[in-house]
């Protein structure tokens, strides 16, 4: 037989104040003042295991083996974020520039380039984690940004991560130190007080980077900043197509068949007011390649970024600079029309009219804003740059500018057989011109430099059978200050 005592609370018999109280279905042991005790100092389970159990001022919950967990859908508060645990998002793999949420951890994937981590604003506590999900950071970096005026290790600045297999856990302190790295040693984390970038050959005179690509490659830029005053961004650039190149006088023809000199490829760069701030991410870079002879054709264009500068113009044709004219049947003997297509400054001159005499070919026009247009035989001259590892001389991004040293972008030049008259290339990798009643096969007139944009020479001579000269490959240089 079994007895049972059925009641809803029990009282203390001093003052009538409740030990245990049960309403609905729950059940109150005490209240906050009591000294309440199931055991000795533990609350145990049916099979005499601890569910919660107390030493001195520590109090554990569960035993040996247990599993403790909250029920589905409850929460819990006061316990901040035990062992600065990260949650990671490993069913997003990020790809491109995003904002990190509190407390968690996130794979990227660098594969397709570098990109950016906004970090959300700090709360002391708050933890931040990025992995290289590829091991691609070294190649293409990540790029981690504070919101705002919070900093980084005490700095107002991003910071790079450039390390293959890194992993970056950052933790906000306060607003002295704002977020610092916990985990990773700092190998390859480099605060970005300054524009950082990689690609190319990289020349460093002073305090300034100069990347020269004299072929197709990729500017990688890892890291942009706040860095000192004025714009720490601001950045150069020299962007020099291929040239046009000259043509000849093919065999078994009359003598007027005679082509003009290779317009200069397009050159563009820097003025004042027009200063190019850089922004994180991988910027391809396309250099131009010259004109081929016979038959004569323009040069290709060179690319960085949004700024592209076009080929020059075979004979005749328009182009970055124009082509100078020739004395054919079917030509006019105008000059090609250069800054085709039109940019401002203006990347290129037109090429001259096609030369005074008999059968002759005019001098291609020359690159850049101060280029001119060919004269008479002679290639226009291109346009004059501070040292190749300087920059442009014009630029006015950081005050002065270095010494002024070579031309880009100078004009082929042409040829006429009567009188015999051999034109000059244009300062800048034009080649010059051949004028010859010698016999056959005859002179051949000299290409463009390779990677000055030099428009080819042309050829002229009696009777026929003689090449105009390649059109130069261009050349793209940028340049900033790195610290």
């Amino acid at each position: 037989m079994t007895s049972k005592i059925k009641v809803d609370n029990i009282n203390k018999v001093s003052d009538d104040s409740n030990i245990i109280n049960k309403c609905g279905t729950t059940v109150t042991v005490g209240a906050a003042s009591d000294g309440v005790r199931t055991g000795a100092n533990n609350l145990q389970a049916s099979d005499g295991g601890n569910l919660i159990s107390q030493s001195g001022t520590t109090i554990t919950l569960g035993a040996s083996g247990d599993t403790i967990a909250l029920a589905s859908g409850a929460s819990q508060t006061g316990f901040g974020n035990p062992g600065q645990l990260v949650d990671w998002q490993t069913s997003s793999i990020k790809t491109a520039t995003f904002t990190a949420t509190a407390n968690e951890g996130y794979f990227c994937n660098t594969t397709g380039g570098g990109f950016t981590v906004n970090l959300p604003a700090g709360s002391a506590g708050t933890i931040i984690s990025v992995n290289d999900y590829a091991r691609t950071f070294g190649t293409n970096a990540i790029q981690i940004v504070p919101n705002g005026s919070e900093k980084i290790s005490g700095v107002n600045a991003g910071l790079t991560g450039a390390t293959n297999g890194q992993t970056l856990t950052l933790i906000y302190v306060d607003s002295t130190q704002g977020w610092i790295n916990t985990i990773d040693n700092d190998a390859g984390l480099v605060p970005t007080l300054f524009f950082a970038a990689t690609g190319g050959t990289e020349v460093i005179t002073g305090d300034f980077k100069t990347h020269i690509f004299t072929g197709p490659g990729t500017f990688q830029v890892s890291g942009t900043a706040p860095g000192p005053s004025g714009n720490p961004n601001a950045v150069e650039y020299l962007v020099v197509a291929g040239g046009g190149a000259g043509n000849g006088s093919p065999n078994g023809t009359s003598p007027a068949y005679v082509g003009g000199g290779g317009g200069a490829g397009g050159m563009r760069f820097n003025y004042p007011g027009t200063c190019f701030t850089g922004t994180a991410g991988s910027f391809p870079i396309t250099v131009g390649a010259g004109g081929t002879i016979q038959p004569s054709i323009s040069g290709s264009a060179s690319t960085f970024s949004t700024i592209t500068s076009a080929g020059g113009g075979g004979p005749g044709a328009a182009g970055g600079s124009g082509g100078g004219g020739s004395s054919t049947p079917t030509s006019s003997g105008a000059g090609g029309a250069g800054n085709t297509p039109p940019v401002s400054p203006p990347q290129g001159a037109n090429g001259g009219p096609k030369a005074l005499g008999r059968y002759g070919g005019a001098g291609g026009g020359g690159g850049g804003a101060c280029g001119t247009a060919g004269s008479g035989v002679t290639g226009g001259p291109g346009t004059q740059v501070a040292d190749a590892y300087i920059g442009p001389a014009v630029s006015s991004c950081y005050g002065t500018p270095g010494p002024a040293g070579r031309f880009f972008a100078g004009g082929g030049g042409g040829a006429l057989i009567q009188p015999v008259s051999s034109g000059g290339g244009g300062s800048g990798g034009g080649g010059p011109g051949t004028g010859s009643n010698s016999p056959s096969p005859g002179p051949a007139s000299t290409p463009g430099t390779v990677n000055t944009g030099g428009g080819g020479g042309s050829a002229a001579r009696y009777p026929g059978a003689a090449n105009g000269g390649q059109g130069g490959s261009g050349i793209v240089m940028i340049r900033y200050k790195f610290q």
